[in-house]
């Protein structure tokens, strides 16, 4: 350089130290813009891997969250419990023999409540062990549990699940005029076995016109405190707080009440609301000769004169009430379930669907 300043004139050297600023001067610029863009290119390779690894842990937690869903609705379904506390008369061993008929093909157990006496209240003592055994017998999950026992209220003892009740009632007339008959002659379920009244050939008739004690209108007090419960109130006969909380408690602890008058309607609205259990009971029902195979024997119907008689009494009229409530509540559930056609009914297909779900992925 010593050399060049000694050979090269002042303007040439002058012009050469400017050429030697400038390139250094867009070297120095080209390295700082190639620095610019390697942190650019970090920053967006460090982003797309962000991203990656958001998407499989989103991808991973969706994976888990349905199979935990798929996982949690088959234990739902398998932690199923149904009680049917059947009313006496009103075509619940037909109704009964569809659920045995069905449990081994659609893997639940029939469990039958064989109270004492067929007492259709508990003591406190058998209530906390009921509500334990239904709650906590896991070998019998799933579950039908059936017998003649007043509802009980589950919520009271601390149970955070409730059982699905269940039941079926009838017109109170011509339920009490079927018991009637039934303990004196029984039914061509068990025929030889030998009943309560057998050997009384009174008719149903003959014992209202005599005022006898097995047709008095006291005897139609029965569906009213099988809804109503373990309350002492519920068995005073006549009760007008028995009636509100029967009412109360089929609306708002029963899925489902049917009438005897229209049983195969009843069963096909179980199968479609708890296939789980019910899978194949409206064919059965139809096709099979279990589900009608009880029937009273010499049951003869009242006349007008009798049926009359009844009406008069104020118990009749609430029985009446409640029974009509049941029917209108059910016809309701079934004109909002099924349809006619060509004499057949059929259900309705699914009648509704989700829309404008956010966020959007």
């Amino acid at each position: 350089m010593g050399l060049l300043r000694v050979m090269m004139p002042p303007k040439l050297q002058l012009l050469a130290l400017l050429a030697f600023a400038v390139a250094m001067f867009f070297l120095e610029n080209q390295i700082q813009k190639l620095e610019e863009s390697r942190g650019k290119l970090e920053r967006a390779i460090a982003r797309h891997e962000v991203r990656e690894i958001e998407q499989r842990h989103t991808q991973d937690n969706l994976r888990e969250r349905d199979s935990s869903a798929s996982s949690q609705s088959a234990v739902d379904e398998d932690d199923l419990v149904i009680i049917y506390n059947r009313v006496p008369k009103t075509a619940s061993t037909s109704f009964t023999n569809i659920a045995y008929d069905l449990c081994g093909k659609n893997h639940y157990h029939v469990l039958h409540i064989n109270t004492t006496k067929n007492n259709p209240v508990m003591s406190i003592q058998d209530q906390v062990r009921f509500v334990k055994n239904v709650t906590e017998w896991r070998e019998m999950k799933p579950a039908f549990y059936h017998g003649h026992v007043s509802f009980l209220d589950f919520t009271k003892f601390g149970v955070k699940r409730k059982p699905i009740y269940i039941n079926v009632i009838r017109d109170p007339i011509e339920r009490l005029v079927s018991y009637y008959y039934f303990l004196r002659f029984g039914d061509d379920y068990r025929p030889g076995l030998r009943r309560r009244k057998q050997g009384d050939k009174k008719t149903f008739d003959e014992c209202v016109s005599a005022g006898g004690s097995d047709c008095a209108p006291e005897k139609l007090w029965l569906q009213i405190p099988f809804f109503c419960g373990h309350y002492s109130e519920c068995w005073n006969v006549g009760s007008q707080w028995a009636l509100e909380q029967a009412k109360y408690n089929l609306v708002n602890e029963y899925m489902l009440v049917g009438v005897t008058e229209e049983l195969e309607d009843f069963v096909m609205m179980l199968e479609a609301a708890l296939p789980r259990f019910f899978r194949g009971a409206t064919d059965l029902y139809k096709t099979g000769k279990k589900s009608h195979l009880r029937k009273t024997s010499e049951k003869k119907p009242p006349t007008r004169e009798s049926i009359a008689k009844l009406q008069q009494s104020a118990i009749w009229k609430m029985e009446n009430e409640f029974y009509e409530f049941a029917l209108e509540q059910f016809q309701f559930v079934r004109a909002h379930a099924v349809r006619e056609k060509d004499g057949e009914l059929y259900l309705l297909a699914q009648n509704f669907f989700y829309e404008k779900i956010y966020p959007k992925n």
